[in-house]
């Protein structure tokens, strides 16, 4: 379990540009600590390019991101906003390397980071999300895709960080194992108490996993609403009515009393 205090992300104000192109304009949200937030929208609004800035991994303009909850303020892209943010791809296929067996994917972010205990980080890390020690010597290839992605979530837990940015995470695994890698994040976002950033185009999976969302068009916030009210169709702007006719047969399942 994680020494660290439960964190939120604040972002204000956040502007991504490439060359001439804005791909994220002047959007703001918080998400609080413990939260699981979605953001929505069709292809190219931005969602993913909103991920990465929080990262580092795309250039920020303008705009801030902070921590919230915390005693300290980290930048992203520095070794300590790592430390509590980390990022678990789309593609399992893509996002480990191919010549790298699980134990030195696992082991390389311990090694960048100082991290000593590496043994016992490595096996609790695998154990978290249902793979044996069997793995651990396994290449990439040798994996099925819900297994990679498996690793590629022990891969980002493995710092103990407090807030998870998730791009589409199951969108390129079959519909059973999808489910069973929704299961699992949202499992190891009630034990560890984790704050959940989640990208995703399809509604159903986001009403499932997060509380609240973001729907985005052209790079631009078009609103901000409860998962619940998405469901019973309670929503203010067009655009998003627009997503759920487009959506196909999505629903929320509403938790027991």
């Amino acid at each position: 379990m994680s020494a660290y205090q439960a964190l939120g992300l604040e972002v204000s104000g956040l502007r991504v540009s490439f060359d001439d192109f804005v791909a994220v304009a002047d959007t703001s949200f918080r998400v609080l600590p413990g939260e699981s937030f979605g953001i929505v929208g069709e292809s190219g609004s931005g969602k993913s390019t909103v991920l990465r800035a929080l990262c580092g991994l795309a250039p920020k303009e303008s705009g801030t991101v902070q921590l919230i909850g915390g005693s300290q303020s980290h930048s992203p892209g520095s070794k300590a906003f790592s430390r509590q943010v980390q990022m678990v791809f789309q593609d399992p296929y893509a996002s480990l390397h191919p010549r790298q067996t699980v134990d030195r994917l696992l082991a390389e972010p311990l090694a960048i980071h100082g991290i000593a205990d590496a043994e016992a980080r490595i096996e609790r890390a695998l154990g978290e999300v249902g793979l044996g020690q069997g793995f651990r010597f396994r290449y990439p290839h040798q994996l099925s895709g819900g297994q990679r992605q498996r690793i590629a979530i022990a891969r980002a837990l493995i710092l103990e960080p407090q807030i998870l940015l998730l791009d589409e995470p199951t969108s390129a695994l079959d519909a059973s194992v999808q489910a069973e890698v929704l299961n699992l994040l949202e499992d190891l976002r009630q034990r560890r108490q984790l704050t959940f950033i989640m990208v995703s185009h399809d509604l159903a999976v986001v009403t499932h996993l997060c509380e609240r969302l973001m729907v985005m068009q052209r790079g631009r916030t078009v609103e901000v609403l409860d998962s619940v009210d998405l469901t019973a169709q309670r929503v203010a702007e067009p655009y998003t009515r627009s997503l759920m006719q487009a959506a196909s047969g999505f629903r929320r399942t509403q938790p027991a009393a």
